[in-house]
């Protein structure tokens, strides 16, 4: 992610550097598939990696594929220190220390845990809708009015800091994830990254601080002061990348998770919403291909360990390896009629939230909330379409969905 990405980890390949590239990037992922499914780019100094089947191997074997970017043969330790934060949270540690990491918040975001908050939830997006929907005027924007701010407000929530921080949250996590602007230095670029750092340190460090001084029903408490298996607890640092980790993944994924469903179930069929709408069961397939179709994190980076052979291709020790989520979820290899929404595709082995042992800890949160999302949204309005608008791509080497996307709709009485 670009917090963790001082050096150019994961840059654009020149073939999605333009924003109408990023915005639709399959035709380029088939191509490379078909005529070049590993290869090296010497521009990002990294392997590509395009079919499921090569993608799915390298997540699930961390001996040979690690995810600590200090093992690159070109690692350099960032000078500024806020830089270096996320580098010690579990996204960036392999077993044993992967799993002791994940293990401080991992009770927090299990499917039992989070159903006991469900009916929470639900009133928090129905506020923001019937907000939309009172202002609108048949008119909303999925992301301003609901993709965004619901998210955000459940993950604040659960970290423990007041909902009216969540601007800032927004600000500093899209400043994380994003990479240069068009008409953006290099150097404005890093600065950007490092205020945005700072600012969410300084921040969390209090935050800590007060929970090991008064330690309350949150999880910002359960980073402060859980027993680690040697009788600690988390570093400062530590503690301050697992906020870190849990702010930006806590609402970016599922943000564009929600617009992209939005998206795709316009663009599939303009009906689908009617049929969706009570059929619990039927949303819940649906999301599961949009996380196929166009999945919210669409690349990864691995490093390797050691001197491996891919499709002919010699990976050496300590390479950079980028696997194509995207890409793989689009292979015809594994999916028939993959360039195919197909709202009912079962079964459905994406990697839309990556594979193995850093399969995303946060899955079960994000699926919740775009159920609930897309369900309150379709007892709020029908007749559902997207607004005449130039779609914009989220500006991020990573992260992939649309900056604002505006719809009309009819209000449901």
């Amino acid at each position: 992610m670009s917090s963790a990405n001082p050096q150019g980890l994961q840059a654009f390949p020149e073939e999605l550097s333009s924003r109408e590239s990023w915005l639709e990037p399959f035709d380029w992922y088939r191509e490379m598939r078909d005529d070049d499914p590993v290869r090296y780019d010497a521009d990002r100094r990294s392997w590509d990696v395009f079919r499921y089947e090569d993608v799915k191997r390298i997540l699930d074997d961390d001996e040979t594929f690690s995810v600590n970017p200090r093992l690159t043969s070109d690692f350099v330790e960032p000078d500024n220190p806020g830089e270096g934060l996320i580098f010690d949270t579990m996204l960036f540690q392999d077993p044993p220390r992967h799993d002791e990491l994940r293990g401080v918040v991992d009770d927090e975001f299990q499917p039992r845990t989070l159903r006991e908050r469900e009916s929470h939830f639900r009133d928090l997006a129905a506020d923001l809708l019937d907000d939309a929907v009172a202002d609108g005027g048949g008119r909303m924007d999925v992301v301003e009015d609901l993709a965004y701010p619901f998210p955000v407000t459940v993950i604040a929530e659960l970290l423990g800091v007041p909902a009216e921080d969540r601007d800032r949250f927004k600000r500093w996590s899209d400043t994380l994830v994003s990479a240069a602007s068009d008409d953006e230095g290099g150097e404005e670029y890093a600065e950007r990254q490092q205020q945005a750092q700072m600012e969410m340190a300084q921040y969390f460090v209090e935050a800590i601080g007060d929970r090991r001084e008064n330690p309350r029903d949150d999880l910002l408490s359960e980073i402060a002061t859980t027993e680690l298996s040697d009788g600690g607890t988390l570093s400062r640092e530590e503690a301050l990348g697992m906020c870190i980790l849990l702010l930006v993944a806590g609402n970016i994924t599922t943000t564009n998770l929600i617009a992209n469903a939005v998206r795709c179930f316009a663009e599939a069929d303009a009906d689908l919403f009617d049929r969706l709408r009570g059929d619990e069961r039927g949303l819940t397939t649906a999301l599961e291909e949009t996380l196929r179709y166009r999945s919210p994190v669409q690349a990864m980076t691995r490093i390797a360990t050691e001197d491996v052979t891919m499709r002919g291709e010699t990976i050496e020790e300590g390479d950079r390896i980028i696997v194509w989520l995207g890409s793989a979820n689009r292979d015809e290899r594994r999916f028939e009629d993959a360039d195919e929404f197909r709202p009912d595709r079962s079964p459905n082995q994406h990697l839309g939230f990556g594979h193995g042992t850093h399969y995303c800890l946060g899955a079960p949160l994000a699926r919740l909330e775009a159920r609930i999302a897309l369900g309150e949204l379709l007892d709020s309005a029908e007749d559902i379409r997207i607004a005449d608008a130039e779609l914009r791509p989220t500006r991020s080497s990573f992260v992939y969905g649309v900056e604002s996307l505006p719809i009309r709709y009819a209000e449901r009485s």
